[in-house]
């Protein structure tokens, strides 16, 4: 009989059929645990009103007579309340005991319960490989592997190319994980590539699948390829550089006009050159790596991508999700980056509304006349009469500058 007060449902997770034999990733996993397929006992815990000492040891996971399955499901529900109990339970879940995960993952859980459990257990081959093929996962918790999975756990959601087939989003999260080896990144992307999907989750998809498309793709191997070794070897240098906002990677000459990049990006850009265009296009749009506990933004790799020689992974750098204003003002006024890349941001509404962003795509004159003229009129009369009298910029920019000036009657 079902004790008093005790709530039918409980919101935040995804509660499959019981009995249900067959996969259902489609089904979302935001939907109610149905409390009431539940023991007796459980649902006593779970009451509100019930025995305090009770729900305490339950938080603890120690529930005498329950089986391993209803045990964690139990966890997991104390888990999503607020107040003491329910902190014991979140810490519960991170270190439950083997016997209670092993009985319980052999059992009948909600897709709700195994869905809690994946961020806990990320970086646990042996624990997610049992959470990936049991059969009431849901996708969003693949997903979740996916995304916060170490590399050992990625290497397992990547082999599963049915799903990945049927289920694009995984590869966009195991692609947008740093934790996930560059092979393999490779290969699932040209998985992609091969059966005409679109990932639309991977901000330069477009550049990386043309970069992918006359590439050699290795068959997946035990020990990271030289690939991946270079790929990281790259990742770790960009972290022993930091650009201060009024730094850039490169400095002009002034007698050439050409830039060249300051002394302390050399040796980062030694290992870059040894980089194939995959797996520049992947660093540009990771975004931030870590090292020694400490976090770098990005900035001189992004820095680097838009200069490259290769227009793929130029356009991939602009592209990339972690760019900053900031970067693209010093982008904007290089004149050692494709016309691809200025096109970009001369047609960015949120950048362009940076007045210096505007005198630079101005004063650029690898932008073309029909981008940078519109943004004469933006400009006060001593940059108007810069750019008039400037050499540095085409002749038909500044005979622009000049008919503006006209029109203020200056």
């Amino acid at each position: 009989m079902r004790p008093p007060d005790v709530e039918s449902v409980v919101k935040g997770h995804t509660s499959p059929r019981k009995g249900s034999a067959d996969v259902n990733y489609d089904e979302p996993v935001n939907v109610p645990i149905d409390i009431t397929q539940l023991p007796v006992p459980a649902q006593r815990i779970l009451d509100p009103n019930g025995p305090e000492p009770l729900r305490k040891m339950a938080a603890r996971g120690v529930v005498p007579g329950l089986k391993p399955a209803d045990t964690i499901t139990v966890v997991v529900l104390l888990a999503e309340g607020t107040g003491e109990i329910a902190d014991t339970a979140r810490t519960t879940l991170g270190k439950l005991p083997t016997p209670l995960l092993n009985g319980a993952l052999t059992g009948d859980l909600p897709a709700g319960v195994l869905d809690a459990m994946a961020p806990h257990f990320a970086s646990n081959p042996e624990i997610a490989q049992k959470l990936l093929t049991h059969p009431a996962i849901a996708i969003a918790t693949v997903e979740t592997l996916a995304a916060l999975g170490n590399e050992a756990v990625t290497e397992i959601v990547a082999t599963n190319e049915e799903r990945l087939l049927k289920y694009p989003s995984i590869i966009e999260k195991l692609y947008l994980n740093k934790a996930t080896r560059m092979s393999t990144a490779d290969r699932i992307l040209e998985l992609a590539v091969r059966n005409k999907l679109d990932l639309q989750g991977i901000p330069a998809f477009k550049e990386a699948a043309t970069a992918i498309a006359d590439e050699l793709i290795c068959e997946p191997t035990e020990e990271p390829t030289f690939d991946d070794i270079q790929f990281n070897a790259c990742a770790d240098a960009s972290t022993s550089v930091t650009i201060a906002d009024d730094e850039d990677t490169h400095e002009r000459d002034e007698e050439t006009g050409d830039e060249k990049p300051v002394e302390k990006m050399r040796p980062l850009l030694e290992v870059w050159n040894e980089l194939r265009a995959p797996a520049k296009i992947r660093l540009v749009t990771l975004g931030s790596f870590e090292s020694g506990g400490d976090r770098y933004d990005g900035t001189a790799i992004r820095l680097l991508g838009v200069r490259d020689s290769n227009p793929l992974v130029a356009v991939a750098a602009i592209k990339s999700p972690s760019m900053k204003e900031d970067e693209v003002r010093k982008i904007s006024a290089s004149r050692n980056v494709a016309e691809d890349v200025l096109r970009i941001i001369a047609m960015n509404k949120e950048w362009t509304r940076n007045h210096t962003i505007k005198i630079n795509l101005v004063r650029n004159p690898r932008v073309p006349f029909g981008l940078a003229s519109k943004w004469i009129q933006h400009l006060r009369e001593n940059e108007l009469k810069d750019v008039a009298r400037s050499r540095e910029v085409p002749s038909a920019i500044a005979q622009a500058a000049k008919q503006q000036l006209q029109r203020k009657g200056k």
